[in-house]
């Protein structure tokens, strides 16, 4: 996308080190005389860039409904209208900004742009009813989605290279009565994969997991809500396993990132290819590793089941709120307690929380509030905690990048034996609790403790 690359001013333009050669003589051809240059480094072509589009949006706004014709053209066109120099710029500043969605939400009197940084959403723009039309058709044009479709919703995904980012953009539109709403999830597809000492695992915790996975089969199972980093954790675990002495093989919807040495395999449903049918296959593979994206059903559980009692590790996920509740979910599927007694290796339960910003992070007393908090988990007097101020590299929220909080339940000979009898969650919890787990509310504190996270952000994830 060359907008990224080279910035017209009056009669010179702007370029960077990353603007290719051909730009500068297509600019030539186009006008017919050699254009003034002036290279400038990336972070001065981004404050021009941001001025710019600033200009570009007064422009749109002043233009109103009597230029809703020109630009719809220019967009179908692909030229460099303001409505799509204001798109770019929106894009370009959250792929800086390390934001996962961008929300383009209409309502009665303007459409709201969010961007959801670590979790939270943020108002960062609002743009006017008038060229809203123009920014939907430019998105559909770009994902290749239906410009004339306004009553259904529609998906589609764009691929841009930014800088020396390869980006995949996932687009969903959702009809209102104030117009489509859009939202974009950026994936990073040229991002390298966390380690598992990256994620947020304490060396006792980081020790325990590692005994689980190494074993030679059995099933492993990452829960926790949507969003909560399961896939993360999953991906950096096949990465440590990764070896050339072992064949491994995973089934996922969506494959999000893709590992050298390792066969991935992408659900499709229009074709029958569900988690059992792909499952089913991948043994036929002679595989000794196999990890399921998620266990949505009885087939899918039996299979997985199944495989990891004939000696393949299967790694996979569900959707409970702590390690114990995952063997009442697969009960509440169909599975036989006692099949999941003979199977299951270990559970790990996680969250996300936000971490303080290192630029901006100040200590401070602790409230009342905090070290009754932090003390009757922890059973420990804290008297300084930390907080994030707010600047410029944090976009003033005080939080930067996330972590995990973790739950680690061991599946002993004793824990098995009381899987198998069908044991009440609660009391499957005491007994890994006296086995010595951590809960999720245990771990995030002593994060606290420590200074990583807040108390308010460890509470908003754990109490459920």
């Amino acid at each position: 996308m060359r907008e990224f690359f080279v910035l017209p001013e009056g009669d010179r333009i702007y370029i960077t080190d990353k603007t290719p050669f051909y730009v500068i003589e297509d600019i030539r051809f186009l006008t017919g005389k050699p254009p003034k240059v002036e290279k400038i480094s990336e972070k001065e072509f981004f404050e021009k860039l941001e001025e710019y589009v600033a200009n570009l949006k007064s422009r749109i706004e002043d233009g109103g409904e009597s230029e809703k014709e020109t630009l719809l053209e220019n967009l179908l066109e692909g030229s460099s209208s303001p409505v799509i120099q204001l798109l770019n710029t929106l894009l370009l500043k959250a792929v800086r900004s390390g934001v996962s969605d961008i929300h383009f939400e209409p309502y009665a009197d303007k459409v709201s742009v969010r961007y959801r940084l670590d979790g939270v959403l943020h108002e960062i723009d609002t743009l006017p009813k008038s060229s809203y039309p123009q920014v939907v058709s430019r998105v559909k044009v770009i994902s290749k989605l239906n410009v004339a479709e306004k009553r259904l919703p529609q998906d589609g995904r764009i691929r841009v290279k930014v800088g020396n980012k390869e980006m995949d953009m996932r687009v969903s539109t959702l009809p209102t009565v104030f117009g489509e709403r859009i939202v974009i999830r950026l994936l990073d597809r040229s991002g390298s994969i966390l380690t598992l000492e990256e994620l947020g695992f304490y060396p006792d915790d980081l020790e325990k997991y590692l005994r689980i996975v190494k074993k030679p089969h059995g099933l492993v199972l990452i829960t926790g809500p949507t969003g909560s980093g399961k896939s993360t954790t999953l991906y950096a675990t096949l990465l440590y396993l990764k070896s050339p002495e072992k064949n491994i093989i995973t089934i996922e919807d969506p494959v999000e990132y893709q590992i050298g040495g390792i066969g991935q395999i992408q659900v499709n449903p229009k074709i029958n290819l569900t988690f059992a049918n792909g499952l089913r296959s991948i043994l036929r593979q002679d595989p000794d590793i196999i990890m399921v994206g998620e266990i949505r059903d009885l087939e899918t559980a039996e299979i997985a089941i199944h495989a990891s009692m004939t000696g393949h590790l299967v790694l996979s996920t569900l959707h409970t709120n702590d390690a114990p509740s995952a063997v009442a979910r697969l009960v509440d599927m169909g599975v036989e307690p006692f099949l999941i007694a003979a199977s299951l290796e270990g559970v790990v339960a996680q969250r996300l929380v936000r971490k303080i910003c290192e630029n901006c992070k100040r200590e401070r007393e602790a409230s009342v509030w905090e070290k009754q908090q932090i003390e009757a988990v922890l059973g420990e007097k804290v008297d300084k905690v930390y907080y994030g101020e707010g600047c410029e590299k944090c976009l003033n929220t005080g939080f930067k990048g996330r972590i995990a909080i973790y739950e680690i339940m061991e599946i002993d000979e004793e824990i098995r034996n009381s899987i198998s009898k069908n044991t009440e969650t609660q009391e499957l919890r005491k007994l890994a609790r006296e086995k010595g787990m951590k809960t999720l509310i245990e771990d995030g504190m002593r994060k606290v403790k420590d200074g990583i996270t807040t108390v308010e952000e460890v509470l908003q994830v754990t109490q459920v």
